[in-house]
This record gives C-alpha cells, sequence and structure tokens, in this order.
C-alpha cells in the first residue's frame, strides 16, 4: 500500500485513493464531495467505459432504435439529425441501457448471445478504463494542479480482477498508484439495495462463468425457454446472486490490497477533513 501508517496518509501532499464497492453505497457522493471542495480530481471509472470505450456501441445501439421509425429514419440517413449519448457521472442510463436485460423482447430484452457479447465488451471496456486512472492521475497533477485524486471505481472491479493473486495487472497497477478503499455494507444495506432494485431493475456485469451458470440453473429451474424469459424477472434474481458473490471477492481486495471502512461511516462524511479521518482510522484499524 502506498500509505501504510495514518501518519503517512496525514503528511501525504499528494492524497491518491480508489474506492469500491457495491452500487449505491457512497462512492460517487464521496468522490463527488471531494471533488467539489476543489483539491480533488475526481476520476470516474463507469463514465470512462461510457464515453472513451462503450460510446460508439451505444450510440450505434440509439441510431438501430431510430432506424426502426420510418420518421426518424429519413432523417436519420439524410444527416437532418445528431443522435448522441448524455452520459454523465450522475447518470449512467446510456451505459446501462446498452448492456440490456436477456429474454423475451417482446418485454424489452435481448437474445442471451447478444446479452454475452455485450458483457465481454464490457468487462474490455472497465481494464482499459481502471488502468487509464493512472494516466488521469498524471493529468490531474500536471495538467490541471490538483493536489489529490479520486478514483471511483465501477461496482464490478471485483469481477475483473483475481484478489488473491499479487500479480494482478489491473490491481498491481492501481495499488501502485492510489490506496483502495472498501466501502462495506452491512446486512440490511444489501436488503436496502436489493428492495431498491426490486423497484427498477437495472442491466449489471457479470463474470461469464457465473454468468452462463445462472442463466442455465434460471431457465431449466423454471422450465422456460430462453426468449421467453422475463428480462426484469431474471435480472432481480441475477443481482440477489452477485451481491453475495461479489461480497467475498471485495473483501479479499481489502484485505491483501487496502483499507476497509463501513458504509455508516461513509454516509456520515461532510467533508475532505472527515474523509482524511476516516481513511486514517481505517489504516489504523489494519
Amino acid at each position: 500500500m502506498i500509505y501504510k501508517t495514518p501518519a503517512e496518509w496525514r503528511g501525504a501532499a499528494h492524497k491518491r485513493v480508489a474506492l469500491f464497492g457495491m452500487s449505491g453505497l457512497g462512492k460517487t457522493r464521496i468522490a463527488a464531495m471531494l471533488r467539489d471542495a476543489g483539491a480533488w480530481f475526481h476520476y470516474s471509472v463507469d463514465f470512462r467505459i461510457g464515453t472513451r470505450y462503450m460510446g460508439e456501441h451505444i450510440v450505434d445501439n440509439f441510431k438501430r432504435e431510430a432506424m426502426r421509425n420510418p420518421f426518424l429514419r429519413d432523417l436519420l440517413r439524410g444527416d437532418s439529425i445528431y443522435i448522441a449519448s448524455n452520459i454523465t457521472f450522475q447518470n449512467l442510463a446510456p451505459l446501462s441501457t446498452y448492456l440490456g436485460k436477456p429474454g423475451d423482447p417482446a418485454k424489452g430484452g435481448i437474445p442471451f448471445a447478444e446479452y454475452l457479447a455485450r458483457q465481454r465488451q464490457h468487462r474490455a471496456a472497465e481494464i482499459a478504463a481502471t488502468h487509464d486512472a493512472l494516466v488521469f492521475l498524471d493529468k490531474a497533477r500536471d495538467i490541471y494542479g490538483y493536489a489529490h485524486f479520486v478514483a471511483d471505481t465501477s461496482g464490478s472491479l471485483c469481477e475483473i480482477v483475481d484478489p488473491e493473486d499479487r500479480a494482478d495487472p489491473v490491481l498491481r497497477d492501481l495499488a501502485a498508484a492510489t490506496l483502495p478503499v472498501w466501502i462495506r455494507g452491512a446486512e440490511s444495506h444489501a436488503r436496502e439495495l436489493e428492495a431498491r432494485f426490486d423497484r427498477a431493475p437495472k442491466p449489471m456485469y457479470y463474470p461469464e462463468p457465473f454468468l452462463i451458470d445462472l442463466w442455465e440453473r434460471y431457465c431449466a429451474d423454471r422450465a422456460v425457454a430462453p426468449d421467453a424469459v422475463d428480462p426484469d424477472a431474471f435480472v432481480r434474481h441475477g443481482f440477489r446472486a452477485l451481491v453475495a458473490h461479489r461480497l467475498t471477492r471485495y473483501r479479499a481486495i481489502a484485505e491483501r490490497w487496502g483499507v476497509t471502512v463501513e458504509a455508516e461511516e461513509a454516509a456520515a462524511l461532510r467533508d475532505p477533513r472527515d474523509f482524511d479521518d476516516l481513511v486514517a482510522e481505517a489504516l489504523a484499524r489494519r
């Protein structure tokens, strides 16, 4: 770790952290709080995925939908309209929409083979975008003059790395430049996230072997054809399985590569000084 003691952290002229954990536990809120105070550069992995690496896929998907409409098709082919993705740090809906959900097309689903192809695109994009944190760390300091740097990683960081492998290329580079900080949720947070997901199911990234097994078991257990699966029902089922699957992987990253803070502690942060204190406490607990 680049900071081994609370004193090293507090005395660092350039503080560098990478927040990780389940989506919905405060990574982006904390990163935005640090950014808004003026001294921190906020790098969003999901934003980078949706712009640099998946942007063309996302826009092409919009165009395919537009071409189904005769009115829009003529305007698009005549270059009379322009279609773009308005993705932001707070609104990642264009990326989620592109990833889609597998199942019945009448209910908004896409074929599982297409879904799997888009998952593979996301994996490659997330690996590249996470590596890019190091590029932007240098830019933040050398071009923009920021003293500190926070990487707001994707909730699926744990799925693109092997926490047990000390030579893992993503974690090795990330931990060499930043302090990974896990925001750990309690059981009550998991239930809250599941309830929120039930109200508004959204696409997720799954590791491929896990996803294939989950899909095949889901179809077999319910005796349902792949093109008859309710897309929302499947992703609700998948989210619950994914929460449990990710917990052990997040823990392994924190134990071997970084530190842990509790979601309640993170929710209580009000300014960068609170954040400095929390990370110092996490280092002292380690």
